[in-house]
């Protein structure tokens, strides 16, 4: 699987439009653009979608999913403010995009899905471009993933009815859990949950429309 190819000029121009947009909202991590800049985001789509690749749309993926808009995916991930030596657990691989970009501003990234078709694509994804510090498994998880705890940064990309609090369990004093909450139909409020001690404080940073997290493995997919 080669994902080094080159971009073409529709993909360019989405990316610098991206670039502008990030730009107009505010100070944007010089590493953080770095590590989209060094992860060829057509390459975790399908062909179809290769000159839209870089707009604030979702995009559909295998296994009935979706990928999520540029400007979200950076939003979260400069709110999550990793660092060199963080261990992050995702929850939601989808098509491994945010785990490769993820993996150029951490030290260990621990992705989960409930899907094996998606958890395998985005293994054989992480392998073509040699990123090593990304572990990608299937497995459940509405609970997060306790036995491996604790985490740095945790980034849910489906939304829970409640806070999850059971995170904040997982977490090292100081990290920070970002997870949707809210109605599975509906607005969601994406909140940023930062340990201090043995308690937490609470920011929220939008509003969005992600899928509900759903419990168990996929039995079949």
């Amino acid at each position: 699987m080669n994902l080094n190819h080159a971009a073409t000029f529709d993909e360019r121009e989405g990316f610098a439009a991206f670039l502008l947009r990030l730009r107009g909202r505010g100070t944007v991590p010089k590493a953080l653009i770095a590590a989209f800049e060094a992860t060829p985001r057509r390459g975790f789509l399908s062909p179809h979608f290769h000159s839209i690749a870089w707009s604030d749309r979702m995009l559909p993926i295998e296994c009935g999913e979706a990928i999520e808009g540029a400007d979200l995916q950076a939003a979260v991930i400069a709110a999550l403010a990793i660092e060199p030596g963080n261990r992050v657990l995702e929850i939601g691989t989808g098509s491994g995009y945010t785990a490769a970009v993820m993996s150029r501003l951490a030290a260990r990234i621990v992705t989960i899905d409930r899907y094996k078709t998606l958890a395998e694509q985005a293994r054989q994804r992480l392998e073509a471009l040699a990123i090593g510090n990304v572990i990608v498994r299937q497995a459940d998880g509405s609970n997060g993933l306790a036995n491996e705890a604790p985490f740095d940064r945790i980034v849910a990309w489906a939304a829970f009815d409640s806070l999850p609090r059971f995170l904040l369990d997982q977490l090292s004093s100081g990290g920070i859990v970002i997870a949707p909450i809210g109605p599975d139909e509906g607005e969601q409020v994406l909140a940023k949950l930062t340990k201090v001690g043995s308690r937490f404080e609470r920011e929220d940073i939008g509003l969005v429309r992600l899928q509900p997290i759903l419990r168990s493995v996929a039995a079949v997919i």
